[in-house]
């Protein structure tokens, strides 16, 4: 199976690379415009020349049965169009795209080819988050704060709080009725973000704070007079009395904990089965990103 990887940034690095290297019946090729990058992250992993490509045309014409797209968001419509275009089965890195219409022309392309697109939303993998899955969820709240890091709001949203918005429409248990958004903003700058959805007997809660004071990821489901709280991906404390904490083993890998490993393996089991993903569901995550950034430039105007 031939497996391209295409942006050798940290991402690939840390989290995508040290999965599909060690995939057996695997043949890795990598793909970056950045020449000493290129040689370096191929020599780590001991590749051959011919599986390191300078250009996405040499790439595609070793014959993909498979790619992974890496590189900046703002190339994304370039190389997952053309990947597209030569049939080859591609997972990208969130978001699809900055701007709405591209990212529906993107999938629209997918399904037009019959060609497999899937968006990499991890934290629906994510051992912790996906067990909230099976609790009780009648209140969901989600927060992703950082530090001393305001924002061009779209890119804020897209870049960042699109995993907020992503993990809630994962784990809302019913159909939402009513989105509500809520902001601060200041010269221009995005600083916190809060949306609302909610529906027959649920309420979800998604909050980014930019300027927090810390660097954290907390999710609460709670319900029926339960309540999971994951900490940070790596810690999962449930409440009913007294609190009962299980925390991530010694050697479990960070990939896997932040469940990219299972999203990895997932889109190439689907590959290798000749299952068609759709990124319909995650378009979906896309437009309501949509409606927060116009709801925050309507605070700015």
């Amino acid at each position: 199976m031939k497996v391209g990887c295409i942006g050798l940034g940290d991402i690939a690095q840390k989290a995508y690379l040290p999965v599909l290297a060690v995939q057996p019946g695997m043949e890795l090729h990598l793909q970056t415009r950045t020449p000493a990058t290129l040689e370096r992250v191929a020599e780590a992993l001991h590749l051959p020349a011919a599986n390191r490509h300078a250009d996405l045309g040499s790439l595609i014409g070793a014959g993909l049965d498979a790619a992974f797209v890496h590189a900046p968001t703002d190339v994304h419509p370039e190389i997952v169009t053309r990947l597209l275009e030569a049939g080859v089965p591609t997972y990208v890195d969130k978001p699809l795209a900055y701007e709405l219409a591209e990212s529906e022309r993107l999938v629209a392309l997918a399904e037009e080819r019959g060609t497999s697109l899937a968006v990499g939303f991890n934290r629906r993998f994510a051992p912790g988050y996906a067990q909230c899955a099976d609790h009780p969820r009648e209140l969901i709240l989600m927060q992703k704060n950082r530090v001393g890091l305001p924002e061009e709001p779209r890119r804020m949203v897209l870049d960042d709080f699109i995993h907020v918005v992503d993990t809630l429409r994962f784990l809302v248990p019913g159909q939402v009725d009513d989105v509500t958004v809520r902001a601060r903003t200041e010269d221009g700058l995005l600083h916190h973000v809060v949306l609302q959805l909610s529906g027959d007997g649920f309420t979800a809660l998604g909050v980014m704070n930019r300027l927090s004071g810390s660097a954290e990821e907390i999710l609460e489901v709670s319900g029926q007079d339960t309540k999971r709280q994951v900490v940070n991906l790596a810690e999962v404390i449930d409440h009913k009395g007294q609190p009962t904490v299980r925390r991530r083993g010694d050697w479990v890998p960070v990939s896997r904990q932040r469940g990219i490993e299972q999203a990895a393996l997932a889109f190439l089991d689907a590959v290798r089965a000749g299952k068609v993903l759709s990124a319909r569901d995650a378009l979906a995550t896309h437009e309501l990103c949509e409606r927060v950034v116009q709801a925050v430039h309507e605070r700015l105007a």
